[in-house]
């Protein structure tokens, strides 16, 4: 077969670790990975495997591309220190939930194209390059919010990409570049083709509506209408608003008859900046591919062309690829998915028990019909004993249905009773002498404990790769089978389907089930032998039984249990937010004296600068003016009653369409209450992260936030008990940097921040002006996190050179601190990792990095990891002491919540006064008897009806 595109590259000196040159600390390229394929599949004629007659012209055409674009980054005078490849996922997403008709009319890929799909993936990953997608969004969705993600933090963001849909995003710190063209897409090239600014791509999309992806916008505009119309009234919400102006017959007609179904367009075409981010920015650092990797790949696709090329702009011959067959570990064979038994009858099910009561450790999974532990209904288990023998028992496969009837049923859908299987499978999982093995186990033992089900012991692969390699890569199975066994598990879509043919779990047929199922059982055993004896060798052994191994089970016992919401109050809270906004609005208009768009930033930006001339405007690349956050604060501050009125409306909107609105459909109509997840190995530092929805980044010092936390509420009879750790990372700075003057204000109980301006000020803590206490706050909570003179000065509202003076002052008064800053920075640079108090590895790469920026991006976070790392360990040391302190006491109270340093509780209200004392002895002693804490770690623990009360 041929191989070949006529542009692929064919020199290449070396590509790098890290690429990147002189400029922002991170220069971010996101490769439309969807639009790669069909631009690759139509860029050659059709291709076959020879070996097997797999269609691969794609891949091949996707590989070349890829490879062309990683020889053009190096060469280029704007090479990126990160780069990503972002994929669609599947076609349901929440636009078709919106519009059930999106997309609808789209033909379905060519069927030679589908199985190609999933190589390009692995193409991708031979690359060495971050392979993106995420469920129930598009990969545009994801480039947004990478380059917003980017972009407000002073990044910049090339997309490569020619698709008119990304358009929008295009502006300051933001481009495309077509790789097909070699043309950069800057805003004049957006303008040139949509006849709008890129801020304004938007409103004419929604006008224009698209074809291809079926949104209906207007009948009969056009671009160049919908430019017009636009550009003449500004915006899509002015121009709909004043319809009736509009001369033309059919066109004002049109406007007003369809005003709905525009606004409805406006919403499909716009991409979502606030999409979750499947991987950290940090993990999308550029890394060299591994050659011999890369050159299995090519060599089992059969792309010798390429892998020749490749060869020789490494200056070397090919390197010679891994076997195929060869076996991952010493004493492991090659996985086998064919090998697996399906288990119907409860007699072998039985036998597989015994099996694995012999062998005193035995892996299991479970397979689901949903994401969440606390609502997903059991499908099946799979259960493994040894590498390559493993079985899958189906417990709730049924028929599927199409158009209300009943497919014809396999002949071999048959499975044991639910009921038996649970109880036979109940005393394995529950033997004390049986040891299981599971990946993620805390959603397995979340399903299970809702069919009476309490697994234990436990050992969980994820956490121990966490343990070993926090901040070198990703901890999930598929990923670790890759790094460590040199296997990819079948994929999930590959027995589920993808796009409208996706099915549920539990329509699946046996056989793949099987195949599926057993082989995550098999999979996760053999990482567990391979991994769990390095944690011994190499010292972490104590961090994994003290700080992991036991938070699954305290966890899912959270989890399942939920917190309890008034949604009738936050329905009332949202009339009430609206309410207010409408105020809002009507006196900003009449500030202004005419009406005008409060979430439109250029209209803002016109009123503010161009109408009102008020100072310190600046525009942007497209030409608008600049009106966020910063700029609006900043004329608040000089006493502009419009600026402050804008930040008010702004507060509230964000707070309404992301708490009040979005919290009620979390609630879970079987419980009435909110379960949220939490994921243990998310973050380099320990930190726990909480997920759909997300409890955690609930305001609390705002009135609006706390009233949002009054519809977290106790069950009747009942009270919530907050406990909340009182600036454990400043009282843990003092212990780890040996402050003195920090360790004894603490161990006298003075307040701090007054302590700190007292110090730096020479000001008497009696009767301190409370200005230069919160001077010494801010400085107290940003110095060690890397503050510069430049951020403490905006936090401030204060001049430059006076905020670096007391930057200046603080490493005076306080030398431990920048002895303490030092070290870690030196340590880093040596062994590119740092430790907490209590052994926890924290791996930081960036300090290797061939950028200035990336470097000091990993001293800062070498600096802070100790003490963030350190809060994150005491707290969990102290959830996984909690139940059996409160059971000692007879109490009933169970944990709800971990928001950072604060856990919150249910209890009878009897129990109040009690579970308040337990909470704050079991919290302040965490540490002991692991480390001797030099000062007083201090609880503040209260009770009430509803969380904001408690807090």
């Amino acid at each position: 077969m041929t191989d070949t595109l006529a542009d692929a590259p064919q020199t290449l000196d070396e590509i790098p670790r890290t690429m990147t040159q002189d400029g922002p600390a991170r220069r971010l390229y996101l490769v439309d990975g969807s639009g790669y394929i069909f631009r690759a599949y139509h860029a050659l004629p059709p291709l076959t495997r020879k070996s097997d007659g797999l269609p691969v012209g794609a891949v091949a055409g996707f590989c070349n591309m890829l490879w062309k674009l990683l020889v053009d980054m190096k060469a280029a005078p704007d090479a990126p220190t990160h780069l990503a490849v972002v994929f669609d996922h599947s076609e349901k997403t929440f636009r078709t939930q919106l519009y059930p008709q999106y997309k609808a009319h789209r033909p379905p890929p060519p069927e030679d194209l589908i199985p190609q799909f999933p190589l390009v993936r692995e193409a991708t990953r031979a690359f060495g390059l971050p392979s993106l997608e995420l469920a129930g969004y598009e990969a545009d969705d994801l480039i947004a919010a990478y380059a917003c993600a980017v972009r407000d933090t002073g990044g910049e963001v090339v997309i490569v990409s020619s698709d008119k849909d990304l358009m929008q995003l295009v502006g300051n710190g933001v481009s495309m570049f077509d790789p097909m063209k070699s043309v950069r897409i800057g805003p004049e090239q957006v303008a040139e083709k949509f006849g709008v600014t890129p801020d304004k791509v938007v409103d004419v999309q929604a006008l224009c509506g698209d074809s291809v992806d079926n949104v209906p916008g207007a009948p009969g505009i056009g671009i160049k209408t919908a430019s017009a119309l636009i550009n003449e009234y500004g915006d899509l919400d002015t121009l709909l608003a004043r319809a009736g102006e509009i001369k033309q017959d059919k066109r004002r007609q049109t406007l007003i008859d369809f005003a709905d179904q525009i606004r409805l367009s406006r919403e499909l075409v716009r991409l979502d900046c606030n999409t979750p981010l499947p991987e950290p920015v940090e993990q999308l650092a550029v890394d060299e591919p591994d050659p011999a990797s890369l050159a299995q790949f090519l060599e089992v696709m059969e792309f010798r062309t390429l892998a020749r090329r490749v060869a020789e702009a490494r200056g070397g011959a090919t390197p010679t690829p891994k076997p195929a067959s060869a076996p991952a570990a010493p004493d492991m064979a090659p996985v086998d998915t064919g090998a697996y038994a399906c288990v119907q009858d409860l007699e072998t099910l039985q036998a597989w028990v015994d099996k694995a009561r012999a062998a005193g450790v035995v892996a299991f999974d479970t397979e689901t019909d949903a994401l969440s532990s606390s609502s997903a209904n059991l499908v099946g288990a799979s259960l493994a004993i040894a590498p390559g023998e493993a079985c899958y028992i189906p417990l709730g496969h049924e028929e599927e249905q199409t158009g209300g009837l009943a497919l014809e049923a396999p002949a071999t859908l048959k499975q044991i009773p639910l009921d038996q299987a649970i109880a036979a499978l109940k005393g394995l999982l529950e033997d004390p002498t049986v040891l299981k093995v599971a990946q993620n186990a805390k959603y397995d033992m979340g399903v299970l404990a809702r069919y009476g089900i309490q697994v234990s012991p436990i050992e969980d692969t994820m956490l121990i790769s966490y343990v070993l390699e926090a901040g070198l890569h990703n901890h999930g199975m598929d990923e670790l089978s890759k790094l460590w066994l040199d296997h990819e598990p079948i994929a999930f879509k590959t027995v589920t389907g993808t796009g409208k043919a996706q099915k549920s779990f539990k329509h699946v047929a046996l056989e793949p089930a099987t195949a599926y199922a057993a082989e995550d059982a098999d999979v996760t055993l053999r990482l567990w032998r391979l991994l769990r004896p390095r944690l011994s060798r190499e010292g972490l052994l104590t961090v994994y039984e003290t700080l992991e191994r036991p938070m699954p089970a305290v966890l899912c016992e959270m989890e399942n249990a939920g917190i309890k919401i008034d949604p009738e109050q936050l329905r009332r809270l949202s009339n009430d937010f609206s309410l207010r906004m409408a105020e809002q609005e009507a006196e900003a208009q009449k500030l202004v004296g005419r009406p005008f768009n409060l979430g439109s930033p250029k209209q803002i930006g016109d009123v503010l600068f161009g109408e009102m001339g008020l100072p310190g405007g600046k525009k942007t690349a497209t030409g608008a003016w600049g009106t966020d956050a910063s700029v609006l604060e900043d004329l608040a501050a000089q006493g502009h009653a419009l600026p402050k009125l804008l930040l008010d409306w702004r507060q509230l909107s964000k707070l309404k369409g992301t708490y009040t609105d979005a919290l009620v459909p979390a609630i879970n109509p079987a419980t009435g209450r909110v379960h949220t997840s939490y994921a243990l190995a998310s973050t380099t530092t320990g930190r726990l992260s909480s997920n759909d929805p997300n409890l955690q980044n609930i305001p609390v010092r705002t009135e609006e936030g706390r009233k949002i936390r009054r519809a977290f509420i106790a069950e009747p009879g009942h009270v919530l008990v907050s406990a909340d750790y009182s600036q454990i990372e400043l009282r843990l700075l003092a212990h780890i940097g040996d402050i003195p003057q920090l360790k004894k204000a603490f161990q006298d109980g003075l307040d701090i921040h007054a302590m700190t301006a007292s110090e730096m000020f020479g000001v008497p803590i009696e009767g301190m002006p409370s200005d230069v206490r919160r001077r010494a706050k801010a400085i107290n909570f940003g110095i060690v996190y890397g503050i510069s003179a430049f951020g403490l000065a905006n936090q401030l509202a204060i001049p430059r050179e006076e905020a670096g003076a007391y930057i200046a002052t603080y490493f005076e008064r306080f030398p431990g601190i920048k002895s303490y800053m030092d070290q870690m920075r030196a340590l880093v640079r040596e062994q590119a990792f740092v430790t907490t108090i209590f052994g926890r590895k924290v791996n930081i790469p960036a300090i290797r990095g061939k950028s200035p920026a990336e470097r000091s991006f990993g001293e800062r976070a070498a600096i802070n990891a100790p003490i963030q790392g350190a809060a994150a360990d005491i707290i969990r040391r102290a959830m996984i002491r909690m139940p059996g302190a409160l059971k000692a006491e007879g109490l009933k109270a169970r944990m709800l919540l971990q928001v950072h340093d604060e856990l919150v509780f249910e209890a009878p209200e009897a129990e109040a006064e009690a579970v308040c004392a337990v909470a704050r002895r079991v919290m302040e002693r965490a540490a002991d008897p692991a480390v001797a804490i030099s000062v007083p770690l201090v609880v503040e623990a209260r009770a009430a009806k509803s969380w904001d009360e408690a807090h």
